[in-house]
């Protein structure tokens, strides 16, 4: 048994997504994108990757390429702000395999205003990345999905932020209860043609984007927050969306999944 404030030890894959096709959106480097893409390889799968940044996303690409094999890893620049590029994307990963059996939807973008200091910019900046590229993509995955008519699984990238009140996150918590009721409501429209929409709600989950945009004083409180006294390693979100990909949750649509241990 671990204890308080260790990570565990890294789960082994069990091919619980053993021959199907995935596309995950921001999933160049080290955050949950990334290491759902490697989650994704380690149970059977063949991705496609994306990412707005096309440097370390070619880079993401080669060392998976070099791990899991170049017929089972592809990537494409896609920025979930524009819809041309969604579009491209999702058309690649139809020509790559043929058809589309999962989808995560893990762009997002945050950052920490005051709502008095906030300006309309960095408002919808937040909200077209985090909120507005999700429905692009789902619309793009239920699309593709209802037309191949083989059924599907989608699941989105939430946050706790979406249920919990925190100062300097409005427009980012706006999005991610925007990103649950998206995922509710689609999910209702998409049990008609056998795709299962979900989504995950991380808490604290530390990459290198995050330092960068939060504050180590925000971080360190944060933390504090967490039962184990750590924050989540990515993997570990990582592994809540290969369940929610998987057959292990096949009764489980509309469904919001907190990946959390924050008690306050």
């Amino acid at each position: 048994m671990n204890a308080i404030g260790n990570a565990p030890e890294y789960v082994a894959g069990h091919g619980l997504l053993t021959g199907r096709t995935a596309v995950i959106t921001a999933a160049a480097g080290a955050g949950i994108g990334g290491a759902t893409a490697r989650r994704f390889l380690e149970e059977g799968a063949r991705v496609l990757i994306g990412d707005a940044h096309a440097r370390r996303l070619k880079e993401s690409e080669e060392a998976l390429a070099a791990e899991f094999g170049a017929d089972r890893v592809a990537s494409l620049p896609c920025d979930v702000t524009d819809e041309e590029q969604v579009g491209a994307f999702f058309a690649l990963a139809e020509r790559l395999h043929g058809r589309l059996d999962l989808v995560v939807n893990n762009a997002g973008l945050g950052g920490t205003a005051n709502l008095v200091d906030m300006t309309d910019d960095q408002w919808s900046r937040v909200l077209d990345v985090t909120l507005n590229g999700t429905f692009r993509c789902t619309r793009a995955a239920m699309r593709s999905m209802k037309a191949s008519g083989t059924g599907g699984v989608i699941v989105n990238n939430a946050s706790v932020v979406g249920w919990r009140a925190q100062t300097g996150q409005a427009h980012y918590a706006a999005a991610k209860a925007g990103v649950m009721a998206l995922t509710r409501c689609s999910a209702l429209e998409a049990a008609e043609f056998g795709v299962r929409i979900n989504a995950v709600a991380p808490s604290l989950a530390m990459h290198p984007h995050l330092v960068k945009v939060t504050s180590e004083e925000l971080l360190t409180e944060l933390t504090a927050r967490e039962a184990f006294g750590r924050y989540a390693e990515p993997w570990e979100v990582a592994n809540v969306i290969v369940f929610l990909a998987s057959g292990y949750s096949s009764y489980m649509t509309g469904e919001t999944v907190s990946v959390s241990s924050q008690h306050a």
